[in-house]
């Protein structure tokens, strides 16, 4: 494939980057190139909804990176998940579909970003979407990402939404809708009971289109520059260095983390930092890697008296009769997303939309990828959806198979702490109801000596831990520390852009699957327009 030519080269085969291959390479007169760095999405865990316990901290699935230690989490380094396969992250999450709020997109264009107004992205939210519910004003049908409700039900589910509605908070049953606040079920990324990662969506469909190549095992070493043109990617094919050539547009889909990580290695980045490596600058852009933001979640876990999935699947019995009606019906325990309830409140009551966010499962863990424990059990996680705080994402090497530096820099401001502790405190105060008193024996995690504000604090610094949503650190906007513009152009260089969740200048309201996969969407409307 060396020296080929493309009309188009996207950069990794996640969220976003199956979206644009679909949409690009709709006009057979389009040559569209595909790389990802993983490998093909066939193994079969991939596919099964509650999969993800078998994908994530998997080297077959993911990258497995790791933070650097951090300050406000006690010098703590965490893992950081995050997909290395054909649907990148969307192949690994834990399912749920949120698009977050109108609230969020309305920010993004106070600040200057036009075009990205909560009625300007609904339309590709839509365009996106085939949900099981059917298109109406605010959903759509047909789409290649399938969007359905969770296929089953434990009574503890419907005792955490009835508790909410205990102390006030009310019960939805649409959390996309632009307005979240409330109780209820989350909907899935999955279709007849399968996961529908952006790979299954938006790739495989298409998979044969003649224009279209999809290369994987494809790591890119950087981004090639005629001047300040970008002109072709150099990238690993069997060991080998190899370059294919664009007459259009590159477009960087490698999120969060790999999306910076490919332009510093281009020479695009805080000069600084590139004289550091001896990489010859492009352009001197300061903001490449900054701006990084990450929901964190705090796990709360309840003994209870009544059986949860961690007695159905500690039983080798009941484990078999799981698997058994996965295999005939594509229902059940196997159909778990990382969240079953969700629930989207306010920790303070002058806030104009909630602040926090939580995942309710009736099951719990040891940790993140771990077995389930030994009793029976449920877990409450809260996340506060909008932090202040702020880190980077920087280089270590200029060889591109070393992992760049990943500083979360988290809880570093006051309105974070407190908001952290205000969510644990609101989880308890839905476990004091009396609907949840009738099925909790105790507290297992924080534990009843966990009272004052500063231990709650400092439990979530030892405890707390990612919930995977890592945004903003190749920012749109127009300000000296934007990466991007409105139309997600690379500032500085020619015939290139970042299409991901790197370039949201602001972390949405929830997860970031379905924001990623809109972006993909939009991004390929504004190439296509921008090259006629």
């Amino acid at each position: 494939m060396a020296g080929e030519e493309f009309d188009y080269i996207v950069v990794g085969a996640g969220s976003a980057g199956c979206a644009l291959a679909n949409r690009l390479s709709a006009d057979a007169g389009n040559r569209v190139l595909l790389l990802e760095a993983g490998g093909r999405d066939s193994y079969p865990w991939i596919h099964i909804p509650v999969g993800y316990f078998k994908t994530m901290l998997n080297p077959k699935t993911d990258w497995c990176y790791e933070t650097e230690p951090d300050p406000g989490l006690n010098g703590r380094s965490i893992p950081w998940p995050r997909g290395k396969v054909l649907g990148g992250s969307s192949s690994i999450n834990g399912l749920v579909y949120i698009r977050g709020q109108s609230h969020d997109y309305d920010q993004w264009r106070q600040l200057g970003n036009t075009g990205w107004a909560w009625d300007d992205v609904l339309p590709y939210f839509m365009r996106a979407e085939d949900n099981e519910r059917g298109a109406n004003a605010t959903h759509g049908a047909g789409g290649p990402l399938g969007v359905s409700d969770i296929g089953f039900s434990r009574g503890f589910s419907d005792a955490f939404i009835d508790a909410a509605e205990e102390i006030g908070i009310p019960r939805t049953d649409d959390f996309n809708s632009g307005d979240q606040e409330g109780a209820g079920y989350f909907q899935l990324t999955t279709k007849n009971g399968r996961r529908c990662s952006a790979a299954v969506g938006y790739l495989k469909p298409i998979k044969d289109r003649a224009n279209l190549t999809i290369a994987t095992g494809a790591q890119v070493r950087r981004v090639l520059f005629e001047g300040k043109r970008a002109s072709g990617i150099e990238y690993d094919a069997g060991g080998q260095a190899t370059v294919a050539n664009v007459r259009g547009e590159i477009v960087l889909s490698s999120g969060a983390i790999g999306s910076p990580q490919i332009l510093q290695l281009s020479g695009v980045g805080p000069g600084a930092l590139l004289g550091e490596f001896g990489i010859p600058v492009v352009h001197d852009s300061p903001g490449v890697g900054e701006n990084l933001q990450d929901h964190l979640q705090i796990r709360a876990v309840y003994k209870t008296n009544q059986p949860s999935l961690n007695d159905e699947v500690n039983s080798l019995f009941r484990k078999a009769l799981i698997g058994l009606e996965y295999a005939l019906f594509r229902k059940g325990p196997m159909t778990i997303a990382a969240g079953h309830v969700g629930m989207f409140a306010k920790t303070r009551e002058e806030l104009e939309t909630p602040d926090v966010q939580f995942h309710f499962i009736p099951l719990s863990t040891k940790g993140p990828g771990d077995d389930l424990h030994e009793f029976s059990a449920f877990t409450s996680s809260v996340c506060q959806l909008r932090p202040e705080s702020r880190g980077k994402i920087v280089i270590k090497s200029p060889n591109h198979a070393d992992y760049p530096a990943i500083h979360p820099n988290y809880l570093s401001t006051e309105i974070d702490r407190q908001t952290i502790v205000a969510g644990m405190k609101l989880s308890r105060k839905i476990m004091a109801t009396s609907t949840m008193q009738d099925l909790i024996i105790d507290e297992f995690l924080p534990g009843t000596d966990v009272q004052t504000d500063e231990k709650l604090l400092d439990h979530a610094r030892n405890n707390a831990g990612t919930i995977y949503h890592p945004v903003g650190t190749c920012k749109m906007g127009s300000d000296p520390m934007a990466v991007v513009d409105e139309r997600l152009r690379v500032r500085g260089v020619e015939g290139l852009r970042v299409a991901d969740a790197s370039i949201m200048p602001t972390l949405v309201s929830g997860n970031t699957n379905a924001p990623s996969i809109m972006i993909g969407e939009k991004a390929s409307d504004m190439i296509l327009e921008d090259a006629r």
